[in-house]
């Protein structure tokens, strides 16, 4: 593992080397002018630094010399490596201004890139070091996330194509350890999105609605059989109701056919035909009603 650290000033980065180098990291440094390498594990550029981390992956280091980030591209892309922020109460860094002088690192543009970021507002260097040892930074989940955490995080990207005016919600569909189908909750294909007003009810305008947002476990699970299904005719005795109306839209059926009328179809009419789905009642049934 590879660890960079940076942070405001006087926040307690040196601090958290120390701890580190006492279990074990090994500090490394850049040095800009070569003739100013004393020890062995200072190096001339960053480059130096990255093949030598490269070749001894196996070992763990610690630094505070990646300051910017065209440097830290080019560590960022390694998996053995973690960034870590370092920041505390302006208040708590200006107590430390006497104690030592740290260099500061621009943040604002490293952000994107950091693993960890700890608040350092601990009063004592013994409750730091208490809190680091809760955090476990030689955990392996940090470099790489565990399956559990992989697919949850996908999930939770997934929701952010939600439409729905209620609530955003992802839902990822996984056998094997891989992906069969992803989906987020919204209004089925065809229609006008949640957020729209595609779905009276989320938007308020009426409780006596019924919803027409598909879950977004709904949409992972329909998601699955939609090659299969899509373009399909359905064929069904009754009416299909608004919650299987809604389901039908979403897999791809292109048509259904219905022979007993249901005391929702002007709901599902509806939505059938705002999805360009056709909707026809069999020509048998409707004789027979005729005739009585």
């Amino acid at each position: 593992m590879f660890i960079a650290i940076i942070g405001t000033r006087l926040s307690g980065k040196s601090t958290v080397e120390t701890y580190l180098t006492a279990r074990g990291f090994i500090p490394v440094r850049i040095i800009s002018q070569r003739h100013s390498l004393e020890q062995p594990l200072c190096f001339a550029s960053a480059r130096e630094l990255l093949e030598h981390v490269t070749r001894n992956w196996r070992f763990n280091f610690v630094t505070q010399d990646l300051r910017t980030e065209r440097v830290i591209q080019m560590f960022i892309r390694r998996p053995f490596f973690m960034l870590v922020s370092i920041d505390g109460p302006i208040f708590d860094r200006f107590r430390r201004l006497n104690d030592q002088v740290e260099h500061s690192s621009p943040l604002h543009s490293l952000q994107k890139y950091v693993t960890l970021h700890v608040i350092n507002n601990f009063d004592t260097v013994t409750a730091l070091h208490s809190y680091l040892d809760e955090a476990n930074l030689l955990d392996a989940e940090r470099l790489r996330p565990s399956w559990d955490s992989y697919f949850m995080t996908l999930a939770s990207l997934a929701s952010m194509r939600s439409n729905c005016m209620k609530r955003r919600v992802g839902a990822i569909l996984v056998r094997d350890k891989r992906i069969v189908a992803t989906g987020y909750n919204g209004t089925p294909i065809g229609l006008t999105n949640c957020n729209e007003g595609g779905c009276p009810r989320c938007n308020g305008s009426d409780e006596r609605e019924i919803c027409l947002c598909l879950h977004a476990e709904e949409n992972a699970l329909l998601e699955t059989g939609r090659e299969r299904v899509a373009g399909a005719t359905l064929y069904c005795n009754t009416c299909p109701c608004l919650t299987c109306t809604v389901k039908i839209v979403q897999t791809g059926v292109k048509e259904v056919v219905y022979n007993l009328s249901y005391k929702v179809d002007d709901a599902s009419s509806k939505v059938f035909q705002d999805a360009g789905v056709i909707l026809r009642r069999h020509r048998q049934a409707q004789e027979d009603a005729t005739i009585r």
